[in-house]
């Protein structure tokens, strides 16, 4: 599944990776992995399922897997920020589009205080009703819908320079 700028992002969420493990914070990985029969990536075994190697996991640092858009839907994240007594998650990834605007959009509804970093994640075009909608639009799109209620969506700049206390 390629996305659009997938690579730069991974190198901004490496430097938010960098800080939480710097400062000792909790960090948890997020892996997908399709159980549907028809998906045709995020199989097990393939290359596509791994977590991108700019981002990998230290092996004290939590994966949590997941079927679904949504990093809630059955799996034991919930229970996991609740154990460590997280408040506010700092969500980047891919894809935009699908599991971090589900995945945003649950966190929010579960009482969690949400920061979107818009320059860490990355989507892909896509078509609808026979039209291509670019990448950047996608992107774009999904974050408005995020900022103001779902979530604070900013920079990792302004996230280093505003939210970092």
């Amino acid at each position: 599944m390629e996305l659009e700028g997938s690579v730069e992002a991974s190198l901004q969420a490496r430097q938010v990776l960098s800080f939480f493990r710097e400062k000792g914070q909790p960090v948890f990985h997020i892996q997908h992995i399709s159980t549907r029969s028809t998906a045709t990536f995020f199989l097990p075994g393939t290359d596509g399922v791994e977590i991108q190697e700019n981002v990998r996991p230290r092996s004290d640092e939590a994966v949590i897997q997941k079927n679904f858009p949504n990093s809630f839907r059955n799996t034991d994240l919930l229970e996991q920020l609740r154990k460590k007594e997280v408040n506010r998650v700092v969500i980047c990834g891919m894809m935009t589009h699908m599991c971090v605007d589900a995945t945003t959009r649950a966190a929010f509804d579960y009482g969690f205080e949400c920061v979107v970093l818009y320059d860490a994640c990355a989507t892909k075009t896509l078509s609808f009703n026979g039209k291509s909608i670019p990448a950047e639009q996608v992107h774009g799109s999904f974050l408005a819908a995020l900022s103001g209620t779902y979530a604070k969506v900013i920079s990792i700049e302004q996230f280093f320079s505003e939210i970092v206390e």
